[in-house]
């Protein structure tokens, strides 16, 4: 099945069981300061999976654009992307393990034609340390499922330790079966929901413990090895916990969260354990053949990285919220991934000028039909990797040079490496790899210091320290989070009418605010706008949230990024009635109710953040 075909069934399937369809949400995350990108379907579904109301009821289902920054490392073995689509439906509190599970079987099995007897599940094992017990009810449940296909499930436990012993349903520990986004229970921060899941693995029938090289081969084979033989394709988590200073406790409503990566599920669909021999990657793989004049099984590896991070950064470019490469925060991931595509690119032979944008429009071309942004964006996106480009070809191979008159020594100091960065502009993790893949070790804490020394960020920002949101709820940020919504709409006053916000982060200190304008922004114009937001303040004015179709948001000129489809409800919060209506912006909230209690706002810097993008850092006093 082709993955356009998938992705259309897996939505109208879950649309029959009375399920609203919303559009991907940005790459870009909106009010959630635990990542810099969006990297499940789940995240921008937190405030729901709480207890808040959605728009839309009980039932919702999509595919969403995610990226995670964690697997730059991991491309290259044929199975992790950094770039994918998350399909993903959710009950609200309504349906839960019985539904879900018997919904998702079906659908793979009835739907997507995959073989049953190439499908296993595992299930949680229960720990005694959160007092939550094994899930023996998913074991019932899936016993079922599977007898309705002909197939006496056996479950079993300690597989990784005694074998499969010929079962189909695995119970595992927590490292394994509990998802909340912060990983194990130990990790989660007070306030933190989660849950047990059932994990949906695929068996490829790659055996490779019988090659005596293997380092596999001397272990009990279970669907968690990562052997190559099976691989997970989907995860049906039970998100009923909240961790609290006492412990786990359950919420106010029991919810079902999965997510299937659309192109594991092709993977199986299509029968290869390479998931750039699917469709999704084909047209970009035969680009790539074409532009080095070699075969995709010539190198594997670097034909992987070009076309992972490519898509990755034509996405994440493309968003509405669009991010350019910079040394900063997200723009450092764009940068890092463009570099390294452009470094495996001369390993592959490529030398066309702007080789990269050949590329993007290949990519464009595939998806525009289902996230319409990327062709929206498309000049955008080839602005960037055309300068981008330009400015790393002028470096890479003095930079390459250097790399090798360095490398004669056993270790790199931090200084070598800071040269590097700063003189030829190798992230530091294109130092590592290259160091790596030469048996060398660079001075990590001499690098760091002199990073610090330069005022340099890059490290920290590749570890998230740079997020986009709200740190907290507390009610000090509230206000400031009300506040990023005057301060926009007094840009728009007294700048231009089509001022957009490009990303915000916001702590209970301070507001930081970015948005989309070339000039630097005069002392008068700061004034304006602080001016106006205090105005607000003094006014008192009430803030107001209306449930209504993205079509009547547009129709009352209301701002957001509207790149969405599907008829969605969206929230928009109105700051003034009537004729004192001064803001009307779609957004997930918290707001105050009235802006009188905020305090006095104070503008106390104003920079560049980007190309194209300013600053602006502001208090409430």
């Amino acid at each position: 099945m082709q993955s356009s075909e998938l992705r259309q069934k897996y939505l109208d399937f879950f649309k029959k069981q009375g399920h609203a369809i919303i559009p991907s949400a940005s790459l870009i995350p909106e009010n959630d300061s635990t990542t810099l990108f969006t990297s499940s379907g789940m995240q921008p579904m937190v405030p729901y999976l709480m207890g808040e109301k959605h728009p839309l009821g009980t039932r919702i289902c999509d595919s969403q654009k995610s990226f995670r920054v964690v697997d730059i490392e991991e491309v290259g073995d044929g199975r992790h992307g950094t770039f994918f689509e998350m399909l993903g439906n959710w009950s609200l509190g309504d349906y839960f393990k019985k539904e879900q599970l018997h919904w998702i079987y079906s659908f793979l099995v009835e739907e997507v034609g995959l073989n049953v007897n190439n499908l296993y599940a595992t299930v949680f094992r229960g720990e005694e340390s959160i007092k939550v017990t094994k899930d023996s009810e998913s074991v019932d449940i899936l016993k079922d499922i599977f007898k309705k296909y002909g197939i006496d499930a056996k479950d079993v436990n300690f597989s990784e330790k005694d074998g499969m012993q010929g079962g189909r349903i695995f119970y595992y520990p927590v490292e394994k079966n509990w998802w909340s986004r912060s990983g194990i229970p130990a990790k989660m921060p007070i306030g933190e929901i989660g849950g047990p899941d059932s994990e949906i693995f695929y068996d490829f029938g790659v055996d490779l413990k019988k090659h005596d090289n293997s380092e596999w081969k001397d272990l009990p084979c279970h669907i968690n090895c990562d052997c190559g033989r099976f691989i997970e394709i989907g995860n049906s988590v039970f998100m009923e916990y909240k961790k609290t200073e006492n412990g786990f406790e359950k919420l106010t409503q029991q919810n079902v969260d999965f997510g299937g990566g659309l192109e594991r599920i092709t993977m199986a669909s299509q029968n290869t354990e390479d998931v750039f021999q699917t469709d999704l990657y084909l047209n970009i793989i035969k680009k790539i053949e074409e532009l080095s004049n070699k075969k995709y099984s010539d190198d594997k590896k670097s034909f992987q990285i070009i076309a992972d991070h490519l898509k990755a950064v034509t996405f994440i470019m493309g968003d509405n919220r669009g991010i350019t490469p910079s040394n900063l925060g997200q723009g450092y991931i764009v940068r890092r991934l463009i570099r390294r595509a452009i470094r495996f690119g001369k390993q592959l032979g490529i030398n066309e000028y702007l080789w990269q944008t050949k590329l993007a429009e290949i990519i464009i071309s595939d998806y525009k039909d289902i996230y319409v942004e990327i062709q929206n964006n498309k000049d955008f996106i080839m602005d960037c990797l055309s300068a981008e480009e330009i400015k790393f070809e002028n470096t890479i191979e003095k930079g390459l040079k250097e790399f090798s008159s360095l490398s004669s020594q056993n270790i790199i100091s931090g200084k070598d490496a800071f040269l590097l960065y700063q003189t030829y502009g190798f992230p530091i993790e294109m130092t590592e790899e290259l160091a790596f893949e030469k048996g060398l070790k660079i001075d990590m804490e001499e690098f760091k210091k002199e990073s610090e020394k330069h005022q340099e960020l890059s490290r920290t920002a590749s570890a998230g320290t740079f997020k986009g949101g709200l740190a907290d709820a507390s009610e000090q940020t509230t206000k400031l989070h009300t506040s990023a919504h005057l301060m926009l709409a007094g840009l728009r006053k007294f700048l231009q009418d089509s001022v957009s916000q490009k990303g915000s982060n916001i702590t209970s200190e301070r507001v930081r605010f970015d948005f989309a304008w070339k000039d630097k922004l005069t002392q008068d114009q700061l004034k304006q706008v602080e001016d106006f937001v205090n105005e607000a303040i003094l006014k008192d004015l009430p803030v107001i949230c209306k449930e209504m179709t993205l079509d009547d948001a547009k129709e009352i000129n209301a701002t957001g990024v509207f790149e969405h489809k599907y008829g969605e409800r969206v929230k928009v919060y109105f700051i003034g009635e009537g004729e004192q209506n001064i803001s009307k912006e779609i957004c997930g909230g918290p707001h105050v109710e009235h802006t009188g209690t905020m305090g006095k706002f104070k503008i106390i810097k104003e920079e560049s953040s980007s190309a194209g993008v300013r600053r602006i850092k502001a208090i409430l006093q």
